[in-house]
């Protein structure tokens, strides 16, 4: 068959941290309060995107992918599940200090499971919002349990300002959190293992104080001193109507940003996935229309699109900036 790009539904998670800037920003229109994340495009278990249009509407992804794994490429590998998992996440509180396991922890220790590597492409964030990253200096294993019992973590970590458009590249084993105010655009692999080393002394809806995870987290973490996070050189390739800039590359994944004006150009924008991999787009301003070959499809600014391997001359028309992920 002859593939071509469709529209998901995401899953959405009420974590306690979480505000209603997705609804509101991204006109998600999921009945949860709050909506601390939409898992934008996910074949993991705890929460699976659904096809939102074209012949495979109301279906879940990986049901999709599993009848038709020629759509991951060579990613495919006799398994319906993606490698990766985009997020939308809202803080309107800080999440918790936390760490996550790399791939040989992960597989030792849970199962076989992937570790998690991430990065956040920062979409908005309140004038005083920062984020947690690394040590700022080498602490003993001891002394950074006690500081997570106690309540005192955050004097041993890494305090980092952001603002709109900043990018950060979590490695696993880096102790971090995301800050009140932030809204961002999570790449990840496909795994959601994180281990809290402190909430503060938060309850859920139960009165129960959340469950941390200090032994495995003080075993994955990086304890040495990490350098402060700096911005990279970011350089803009132009076309005529495009703009593409390269954000991140890592083993897992490779992240572009992507910014379309046709409004004055009779030209559109013309994207190909190759038949290795599948791409994903993640519409974070703006709005258009994706066509290819007889599909046609209307795009919003929150929208995700997946792009199966092997789908030559999509052309998208209007003012839109996009993430553009492949593996």
């Amino acid at each position: 068959m002859m593939p071509h790009p469709f529209l998901l539904r995401p899953a959405s998670k009420d974590y306690l941290w979480g505000g209603d800037r997705l609804n509101n920003d991204f006109a998600k229109n999921i009945p949860c309060s709050p909506l601390a994340e939409t898992w934008e495009c996910s074949t993991h278990p705890d929460g699976v995107s659904v096809v939102a249009d074209g012949e495979f509407s109301g279906t879940p992804l990986d049901v999709v992918l599993k009848h038709h794994p020629e759509f991951l490429g060579l990613h495919a590998n006799g398994s319906c599940e993606l490698p990766i998992l985009i997020k939308l996440i809202d803080a309107k509180q800080n999440l918790s200090v936390q760490v996550h396991p790399d791939d040989a922890f992960a597989s030792r220790c849970e199962h076989g499971q992937r570790g998690k590597t991430e990065m956040w492409y920062i979409l908005d964030s309140e004038s005083d919002t920062s984020i947690y990253y690394g040590l700022h200096h080498s602490v003993k294993e001891s002394v950074l349990r006690q500081a997570a019992e106690n309540g005192t973590i955050e004097n041993y970590l890494q305090k980092v300002p952001i603002k709109k458009d900043d990018l950060f590249f979590i490695a696993p084993g880096t102790i971090h959190a995301i800050g009140a105010g932030a809204l961002i655009a999570e790449i990840q692999q496909c795994s959601n293992l994180t281990y809290r080393l402190y909430d503060y002394n938060r309850t859920d809806r139960n009165g129960k104080l959340r469950p941390l995870h200090i032994e495995k987290a003080l075993a994955a973490a990086n304890l040495s001193a990490m350098s402060e996070p700096r911005q990279p050189l970011r350089l803009f390739h132009y076309a005529r109507g495009t703009a593409s800039e390269f954000l991140c590359r890592c083993e897992f994944f490779q992240v572009e940003r992507i910014m379309i004006n046709t409004e004055v150009q009779r030209e559109l924008a013309t994207f190909s996935s190759t038949p290795d991999s599948f791409q994903i787009f993640l519409f974070i301003n703006g709005c258009g229309t994706i066509n290819h070959c007889a599909y046609s499809m209307n795009f919003f600014k929150g929208d995700c699109v997946f792009v199966p391997a092997d789908c030559h001359d999509i052309r998208i028309h209007g003012r839109t900036e996009f993430l553009k992920i492949s593996c």
